[in-house]
């Protein structure tokens, strides 16, 4: 049996959403079935740490696929002359891209729809190609995979697609993301927020995250409260967002804001493992890898009511109105003055992250492979 795969966004030290997710489901897929020939198609020099067995073939193609009418040429060109050249069994795409050409059997995972609802939040190009796009991926899909019960709906009722026919494949936490000593906890609180707590935010700085109503609530927050809790944002930058510039620029507690940057995986580790609490509040969401992650430590968990948040943290997260400020800093106030109820969470959090695991993820993204192979 051979298997390709777009392998494009297994980038070194960067591994962001839809790359955590192809690193942790393929890293187990290829291990455990060594029968099947795996290639892995990259579009940028090959990195040996992602040739997980001997039983990947990985194949670099031009060219570099950053840009819309490079993608184009990337996948109709290159990616479709190995299908053509390998007639392989499957072609998996666990960022959603596909070529329109040829008659591979083909699932795309398609993480979430933010693009069909939020057009606004993207440059219009890439709004505009993934809104043409990506209804002619589904359309061309044998079936489809998705992260979340929210996102299959999604995709069934805007796509036209038979539900029957798209699996879901929940997210998970990695290794190592687990509740902290105390002497730990004052380490990393040492390093990156001068020993005081934080509420955390971490992941991309895009429009959709919320951030600017995030720290507008943060500021509300301090405002009414005399705490040295800060906000820690973790992440590096993914579009350029000048409305969180201007907010930060009229803050009287912007000192307090702490942006880290992008940080190693270890280093997420340990600032999510010594975070007072996640407040993890976009309006646009296909899963939420950050509220597993922060469950997984025990730390409570501030979340967004919208999307397919309330599926993932379950009854484990105080849940706000991403869309008003007053309801985002009024649960950072609950939390802050109901220590009973910063106990209960965590205790709960840790009990909801036990129902996601990276090994659950694999076995059912490879379950959906095998669907699509058999499909007729």
């Amino acid at each position: 049996m051979i298997i390709v795969v777009n392998t494009r966004l297994l980038i070194p030290n960067r591994l962001d959403g839809i790359g955590r997710f192809t690193y942790e489901t393929l890293s187990r897929i290829t291990r455990k079935h060594e029968d099947v020939n795996f290639v892995f198609l990259f579009d940028r020099p090959v990195d040996e740490e992602f040739i997980f067995s001997d039983n990947i073939t990985p194949v670099k193609l031009f060219p570099p696929a950053r840009r819309t009418w490079l993608f184009n040429w990337w996948l109709n060109h290159s990616v479709h002359g190995v299908l053509r050249d390998l007639k392989p069994d499957l072609f998996l795409s666990p960022d959603g891209f596909l070529p329109l050409r040829g008659t591979t059997k083909c699932l795309p995972v398609i993480h979430d729809l933010n693009f069909e609802h939020y057009p606004e939040d993207l440059p219009v190009h890439y709004s505009e190609w993934y809104r043409k796009k990506f209804p002619q991926f589904a359309k061309r899909a044998t079936r489809i995979a998705t992260v979340s019960e929210f996102s299959k709906q999604d995709i069934a009722s805007l796509y036209k697609i038979e539900p029957h026919n798209i699996d879901v494949v929940y997210n998970a936490a990695s290794e190592g993301f687990v509740p902290l000593t105390s002497e730990r906890i004052a380490e990393v609180r040492k390093k990156w927020s001068a020993d005081a707590p934080y509420f955390l935010y971490i992941g991309a700085l895009h429009p959709r995250k919320n951030l600017v109503r995030l720290i507008e609530a943060y500021e509300q927050f301090r405002n009414n409260c005399d705490t040295n809790i800060k906000l820690l944002i973790t992440g590096g930058e993914f579009w350029k967002n000048e409305a969180l510039k201007k907010t930060l620029d009229t803050m009287k507690f912007r000192n307090d804001v702490v942006f880290t940057g992008r940080v190693t995986d270890q280093e997420v580790r340990d600032i999510t493992g010594a975070a007072y609490a996640l407040t993890y509040v976009p309006y646009f969401e296909g899963f939420g890898i950050p509220i597993v992650e922060a469950m997984s430590c025990g730390v409570p968990v501030i979340s967004g009511n919208k999307s397919s948040l309330p599926e993932v943290a379950g009854e484990a997260a105080l849940y706000c109105d991403p869309f008003s400020v007053e309801s985002i800093a009024t649960s950072m106030k609950q939390i802050v003055s109901d220590d009973s109820l910063k106990n209960k969470l965590s205790e709960a959090g840790i009990e909801r992250a036990s129902h996601f695991s990276w090994e659950k993820s694999a076995d059912a993204l490879w379950n959906s492979m095998m669907r699509t192979i058999e499909q007729a």
